[in-house]
């Protein structure tokens, strides 16, 4: 396989891409501000997505902003949908299952063919985000739960048609975008960024604090251990 997870980190590892892109890597700016670089067929970002949305709700009363980066874990896919490949998921997940409690359904590993393309999930995020502005998150987790529990194909475009439902989006307007040039680039510029600032796994959390980018946390992690982290960048907890 292209990308690898691994159960004692907590970290899904992406597949290399083909070219880096030529885009600006210096995320330097006045304001502080909370980064998760994930992909919704991360199952490990699956798995920390609950004390993501908690952590971002925490830190709303202090103004500090939180910010998505789609990672492309596995673009394109290819891998052999083999019963080695279903046996290294099914094992995997029941391991994040048992971390994290979140949970999944295993249907998917009845299908003949899938393929593990994780480019068409990251892009519905980035085609969703001017829709569903501060529910971005929601969002996100919306797609993870519709692909790890009911083992739906987040490349068949019918695959949102309920999730635009859920967050009231029109969802012709999100075929168009979903469907665009301009996002499909958007979705590969973030691919490309994350790499370009040094992400080599996902789920990783970052804080843009004082004009640097500090590393919050990278796999799997709990809230309270990211707070932890933050707590000791930042004064937050201490007002």
């Amino acid at each position: 396989m292209n990308s690898y997870c691994d159960p004692e980190t907590g970290i899904c590892n992406p597949s290399s891409l083909q070219e880096l892109a030529s885009i600006g890597t210096d995320p330097k700016g006045d304001k502080t501000e909370i980064i998760y670089v994930g992909d919704p067929m991360c199952s490990w970002c699956w798995g920390i997505s609950p004390d993501l949305i908690k952590l971002r709700d925490h830190y709303r009363k202090e103004q500090v902003a939180f910010r998505v980066l789609v990672g492309g874990l596995r673009p394109g896919g290819g891998d052999p949908w083999d019963d080695q490949m279903k046996s290294f998921l099914k094992h995997h997940w029941e391991e994040v299952n048992q971390r994290s409690g979140q949970p999944f359904g295993y249907e998917l590993f009845e299908k003949e063919t899938f393929n593990y393309d994780t480019e068409p999930s990251c892009r519905a995020v980035v085609a969703a985000r001017a829709m569903v502005k501060d529910r971005e998150m929601e969002f996100f987790e919306a797609i993870q739960r519709k692909f790890y529990v009911e083992s739906q194909d987040p490349s068949n475009p019918s695959f949102y048609a309920s999730i635009c439902d859920e967050f009231d989006i029109n969802y012709a307007d999100f075929m168009n975008r979903f469907e665009s040039n301009e996002v499909i680039q958007e979705t590969t510029d973030e691919f490309n960024l994350n790499r370009s600032w040094g992400v080599r796994g996902y789920p990783s959390v970052l804080l843009l604090w004082n004009d640097e980018l500090h590393q919050i946390a990278y796999g799997y992690s709990t809230f309270d251990q990211m707070l932890s982290q933050i707590d000791k960048l930042t004064s937050f907890e201490k007002r």
